[in-house]
């Protein structure tokens, strides 16, 4: 199986940056679009046509997933990372208290989230293989499988068998983000670790789908670089695992550069008008994608967002390994914007008319 590769980045910022008015138009009139249509709808041209990228991707969202809202929490695993990468709060680099929780500290935190109505979970930690290896993980797995109808892991790029073995033991989802798809900058960004090869990163979701994994999530930093282009290049990566693994469920994240350890400011800021652009505009690409708005965002934009594209919010979130059932057992990865409660969060989904769904599916419909 060939990899998935990408043209320079350049051409891609060129590509998404040339369309005009007439293309923009007919992509917005098009029942399905192909790459150059998805560029004229992340393109400047496309910017004065927002309020009709969000009434179709309103549409297209009710149709193919109803009134749900797919609620979700992230549980930080450790905060000890062998990369170092200028943006994150994990990175080697920084003096941040570390932590990686015991197998008894998990069951703390799983249960604090079970309390909060949380039944789909995922496992994060920084990547430090050294200290959080495939055996913990699958340690993990099975310990909480029974108690989450989900587990989802966003964790250390992995082998073709490390994924056999932990979708055997109860991982059914794996995100793996780009961060940026320009190989030079990511070179600039990643000074030393194992997140220096970019090609083996950028092969990751396909290797993830290989196994079997029910779900691959993918997504960009937005912050570092032309968003434009890198929204291009996420539809590209879409739709070449579309074509190889039709039986693997995909997913796209946005998250936005924010606050953390070591003070990285965004390269190129992304504001919330360029958000829903390039969130309407994946929609429309691929009407079955899911896309997750996470509470890196603030409330009154989640709030805006409901029912025009995203399918799944994380809620009650905290990225500190140990920062649910006590505090003070290691530093986040970055501060999160939305502060509200899980129950919060739903009821702000329910007053919008949609249902804030905590399960959706039945472990026997995953067995196999």
């Amino acid at each position: 199986m060939a990899d998935f590769s990408l043209p320079g980045f350049t051409e891609l910022i060129r590509r998404a940056a040339r369309p005009g008015k007439t293309e923009v138009l007919a992509a917005l009139a098009a029942e399905r679009l192909d790459l150059e249509g998805l560029a004229a709808l992340l393109s400047p041209a496309a910017e004065e046509f927002l309020p009709q990228m969000a009434s179709r991707s309103r549409r297209i969202t009710g149709q193919r997933f109803g009134r749900v809202i797919q609620i979700y929490a992230p549980l930080y695993l450790s905060n000890y990372c062998a990369n170092r990468c200028l943006y994150c709060g994990f990175s080697a680099e920084n003096r941040i208290r570390r932590r990686c929780l015991t197998l008894e500290e998990v069951d703390a935190e799983a249960q604090a989230l079970i309390d909060r109505g949380i039944r789909h979970l995922l496992l994060v930690s920084g990547e430090a293989p050294q200290v959080l290896g495939v055996d913990y993980l699958a340690q993990v797995a099975r310990r909480l499988a029974g108690r989450f109808d989900s587990l989802s892991i966003e964790v250390q790029p992995l082998g073709d068998d490390d994924y056999l073995r932990l979708f055997a033991a109860g991982i059914t989802s794996v995100a793996v983000y780009q961060e940026t798809y320009d190989p030079e900058l990511y070179r600039r960004l990643h000074l030393a670790g194992p997140k220096m090869d970019y090609a083996y990163r950028l092969a990751t979701p396909g290797r993830a789908a290989a196994a079997g994994m029910r779900e691959v999530g993918i997504g960009a930093l937005l912050g570092l670089n032309d968003w434009r282009a890198e929204g291009l290049a996420l539809g590209a990566h879409l739709a070449w695992l579309r074509r190889r693994f039709w039986r693997t469920g995909l997913t796209v994240s946005f998250p936005r550069i924010r606050p953390a350890s070591g003070g990285f400011k965004a390269l190129t800021p992304v504001s919330e008008q360029n958000l829903a652009q390039l969130i309407f505009a994946l929609r429309l690409f691929d009407h079955d994608v899911g896309l997750l708005l996470s509470t890196r965002e603030e409330p009154r934009f989640r709030n805006g967002m409901l029912g025009l594209g995203p399918t799944r919010y994380s809620a009650g979130s905290c990225t500190a390994p140990g920062g649910y059932a006590e505090e003070g057992l290691g530093d986040e990865q970055f501060a999160v914007d939305d502060h509200r409660s899980v129950a919060e969060v739903c009821a702000a989904i329910h007053e919008q008319g949609l249902d804030p769904v905590r399960k959706d599916w039945d472990r026997c419909l995953q067995a196999g």
